[in-house]
């Protein structure tokens, strides 16, 4: 790349590129607009290329791009911000309203869970700090937090006397929820399995992408304090930052086709599209092999879930806004489905990895433990306490008995629409009955944070 020989005219040209950013956050998705704003001293932008990743990453990644339905209803429309600071998410329960502790799931899995946030921590910087409520951790106490939760679950007694223990030990932070009554909407992810190949074939033709090289991210922070950690996701071209492709650009368009971004093709488009919607998945090759893949990075066009866009084009009734509804709609109708997935902009790369799926602290999820939730809220890696229904399918896969949810679980995981204090998505493990579980979850629910009583008093 040639130098420039002229300072100004390369500051001018940096200014035209963030008026254009400015423009794109403020809702213009289109051409970017050429304006040479006034000298002003700002913080230069971080615009930096994303990088073609075909190792596990140590920190950062996410199994959960986005969400769909559950049985109950259409949960995948791009939730809007909720105002409420992390200071006044959660509040602290007095003894006399902590629930009842049980624990309806394997002990083993508990604490695998809560080695790997133990591990996260081992990791995190000496300064980091958590928030419960209106009061702050740091990494020692999170840790010896966890530890002394693993000694009273590892010790002798009987499930209520370890209970019992917890109650006395540790302090309770209720979620004030979506309405600010603690209303937690409980729902599920897994990890699909698909079928596919690493070369394209007649059966085996549509593709799962990395991310392109011209991928950029822009924190528009660093351009103007009220943005907060907004970020942009957009492309490089000729120069300028412009909007990504769309769903409809990528598999109907095929623009990326030809840049040996392709990680695997598989034979299904429909799995495919809720394999993005999930954020991780495995393929299974003809060889009897297999690729794990997890979320490397969004197109960052909103997300748009199906159910209610298919409800309100009549083409499904309300019994039918379901996981299962959706997929039934498309495979019987092959003709719409492209036009009817397309109608979710929100597009997901992949990396390839050797263990997962990988969480928002970068280690693998545990079935039936891991949670994802606003990680601008909630303290990573914290232990908690959910209360809900879960779903238990009657032999013959007729019906539905719910049962009470009552465990603890751990802050492992966010996605892309978790905002606020009142949405938590369950980890239900991998395949098909995982599958099952998660779209049939939708429930009203409680949860707690945990973190062990000490004597500072703040």
């Amino acid at each position: 790349m040639k130098k420039r020989r002229d300072d100004t005219g390369w500051m001018k040209r940096l200014l035209w590129v963030i008026a254009a950013l400015l423009l794109l956050a403020a809702g213009c998705a289109g051409t970017p607009v050429k304006a040479v704003p006034r000298v002003r001293k700002e913080a230069p932008a971080v615009v930096r290329p994303a990088p073609r990743v075909t190792k596990p990453v140590a920190a950062g990644g996410t199994a959960r791009a986005g969400t769909e339905v559950s049985a109950a209803g259409e949960t995948g429309r791009t939730l809007e911000p909720e105002t409420t600071p992390a200071a006044s998410a959660f509040v602290r329960v007095d003894p006399a309203g902590i629930p009842a502790l049980t624990d309806d799931a394997d002990p083993a899995t508990l604490r695998r869970a809560v080695e790997k946030s133990l591990a996260y921590y081992d990791r995190a910087s000496a300064g980091t700090v958590y928030r419960f409520g209106d009061r702050i951790r740091g990494v020692a106490d999170m840790k010896a937090s966890l530890a002394a939760f693993l000694d009273i679950l590892n010790g002798d007694g009987a499930p209520e006397d370890k209970w019992l223990a917890v109650r006395e030990r540790f302090d309770f932070y209720r979620s004030v929820g979506s309405d600010d009554q603690g209303r937690v909407t409980v729902t599920g992810y897994y990890e699909p399995i698909l079928t596919g190949a690493l070369k394209r074939t007649e059966r085996f033709r549509y593709p799962l992408y990395r991310t392109p090289e011209d991928t950029v991210t822009v924190n528009l922070g660093l351009f103007r304090e009220r943005f907060g950690n907004e970020r942009l996701v957009g492309r490089l071209k000729n120069g300028e930052v412009v909007p990504h492709y769309r769903r409809s650009e990528i598999d109907q368009g095929g623009v990326l086709a030809g840049r040996n971004l392709e990680i695997a093709w598989v034979d299904d488009p429909v799995e495919l599209f809720f394999l993005h919607v999930q954020g991780s998945g495995i393929i299974r090759l003809p060889d009897g092999g297999t690729v794990r893949v997890n979320y490397a990075q969004k197109n960052g066009w909103p997300f748009r879930g199906l159910a209610k866009f298919l409800f309100d084009e009549g083409k499904i009734s309300a019994s039918e806004m379901s996981h299962q509804g959706i997929i039934d709609y498309l495979r019987a109708h092959p003709e719409e489905a492209g036009d009817i997935m397309s109608h979710n902009e929100s597009y997901v790369f992949f990396r390839r990895v050797e263990d997962g799926p990988l969480g928002a602290l970068g280690f693998p999820v545990t079935d039936g433990r891991s949670i994802a939730v606003d990680l601008e809220l909630f303290p990573r890696g914290a232990l908690a306490f959910l209360k809900a229904r879960k779903p238990r399918f009657e032999e013959g896969g007729i019906g539905i008995v719910w049962e009470p949810l009552n465990r603890f679980v751990l802050v492992q995981d966010t996605g892309g629409v978790f905002k606020g204090p009142g949405k938590a998505d369950l980890f239900c493990g991998t395949g098909p009955e995982a599958g099952r579980t998660a779209g049939s979850m939708k429930e009203a629910g409680e949860l707690y944070l945990l973190i062990l009583k000490d004597d500072r008093g703040a």
